[in-house]
C-alpha cells in the first residue's frame, strides 16, 4: 500500500535538518536519505518526489542517465556524505563527499537535479 504525502512529511523534514540529506530517484525507484543509517527506500516515487520538491529537499533523478555512464557514476565516484563529515578532496569511489559535489557530477551525466541551488552556495543547513 502507498504511503501518502503526510506520511512522509516528518521524514522529510527529517532529511531537511540533516547535512547530504536528499531523495534519489533511479530505474529501481527512490531512496529518501535523512540520516547516516537512515533511509527509506520504494517503488512508486510520485508521491514522495513532489513532496520532496515541494519542502526544497535535494533531489537527483538519474532515471535520464545513460546506464554505462550511471554505473560508471556508481561503481567509481563518491557517496554522498549524508549526516557525516565529507572527507577530503580527493573523492573516490569508497569516499564520501559532499552532496553538492556527487550531484554535480550525476548532472554532467544527464541526470535532473533539483533544489540544490542552497546546497552549492553553502546557505543550506
Amino acid at each position: 500500500m502507498p504511503r501518502t504525502v503526510s506520511a512522509y512529511a516528518a521524514l522529510i523534514a527529517r532529511a531537511l535538518r540533516t547535512e547530504g540529506g536528499h531523495l534519489a530517484v533511479g530505474r529501481g525507484g527512490f531512496t529518501l536519505w535523512f540520516g547516516r543509517d537512515g533511509r527509506l527506500s520504494g517503488g512508486d516515487e510520485t508521491e514522495i518526489l513532489e513532496a520532496c520538491r515541494a519542502a526544497g529537499l535535494p533531489v537527483i533523478a538519474s532515471r535520464p542517465v545513460p546506464f554505462d555512464r550511471l554505473a560508471h557514476l556508481v561503481m567509481s565516484g563518491p557517496m554522498i556524505a549524508v549526516g557525516e563529515p565529507p572527507d577530503p578532496p580527493p573523492h573516490h569511489g569508497l569516499s564520501n563527499a559532499p552532496l553538492a559535489v556527487v550531484a554535480a557530477a550525476y548532472r554532467a551525466s544527464g541526470a535532473t537535479v533539483f533544489n540544490l541551488e542552497a546546497v552549492e552556495r553553502g546557505t543550506a543547513r
